[in-house]
């Protein structure tokens, strides 16, 4: 089985609880009811290219309890293949989130069975015929740097969504295509808010794209820097707005699309995900974006 997209990264189940504020340190706030919905960055993304047509899989982990038959029914809804995602003696990951009346969530997540995705289990069968390879920093370290070293050898165009934000080897930043960062990412590789994101170039990826939420995105390429706004609307819930983004990316350069054009359609995608609830749930499909 061959995808033309294929996502490496995590499967969560997302537990969400608004709040009209976060607690401190040693504070109890009551918030309102749970909602319980899939998530996880790999498999959000998957969802998010296979919801617009792409031929996308989903190379991960899950558990063999009710969570992860969640997490498999959304991405089979959604088009996205299942044929690589595992099944391990470990509980499906789980994210607990809150939800202002803002729209900003945090994140807590309890990484479970995506700690059990391997190097070994980056199989040639995977990778085969994949023209877009998306990782993600939610499963081990080793697993990503190994899966963007065979992806980069087997012609893929590697897509890093670095998040959570973590050192990698020079030698992976070199074989990454585009590397997909927000601003936070971006200051923590950079050392510092504000600096020149054309220096994300100076760490090895050939491109790179920097979102910076409501006021849309910058592309990076050798060239210098372009801006790509985004569609002004009033969010709700920002859960997953980043994985949105990278799965449209994605599945626009599968389609041979620019960098830049991938880019202005990722942030129209992020834009409508944030005026709904949830993650997966909140994605439009390729009918509602024409």
């Amino acid at each position: 089985m061959c995808a033309a997209v294929l996502v490496v990264g995590s499967a969560n189940a997302d537990l969400v609880v608004p709040v009209d504020r976060r607690p401190a340190g040693g504070e109890t706030v009551l918030g309102g009811d749970t909602v319980l919905s899939p998530g996880g960055k790999g498999a959000n993304t998957a969802v998010a290219a296979g919801r617009l047509g792409a031929d996308v899989a989903l190379l991960g982990a899950v558990g063999s309890d009710p969570y992860g038959a969640l997490l498999r029914d959304s991405l089979t809804g959604a088009g996205v293949s299942t044929a690589f995602l595992l099944v391990v003696d470990r509980p499906t990951g789980i994210a607990y989130i809150t939800v202002t009346p803002d729209g900003e969530n945090s994140i807590l997540v309890s990484p479970g069975a995506n700690s059990a995705l391997m190097p070994s289990d980056i199989t040639s069968e995977a990778l085969a015929g994949a023209a877009v390879v998306v990782l993600s920093l939610e499963v081990p370290l080793p697993t990503v740097e190994h899966a963007v070293a065979r992806a980069s050898a087997a012609g893929a165009t590697v897509l890093l969504n670095l998040s959570p934000a973590a050192r990698l080897s020079a030698s992976t930043l070199a074989a990454v295509d585009v590397l997909l960062v927000n601003e936070h990412e971006a200051a923590y590789l950079l050392g510092s808010p504000g600096a020149d994101p054309r220096k994300l170039l100076e760490l090895g990826p050939r491109a790179a794209v920097v979102t910076l939420g409501s006021r849309g995105a910058v592309v990076v390429t050798s060239s210098g820097l372009t801006a790509v706004s985004s569609p002004a609307v009033a969010a709700v819930d920002t859960t997953g707005a980043g994985d949105a983004f990278a799965g449209a990316l994605a599945a626009s350069l599968a389609s041979g699309v620019s960098l830049v054009d991938a880019a202005h359609r990722a942030a129209a995608v992020a834009a409508v995900s944030v005026t709904r609830h949830g993650a997966q749930p909140s994605y439009p499909t390729a009918a509602e974006m024409a």
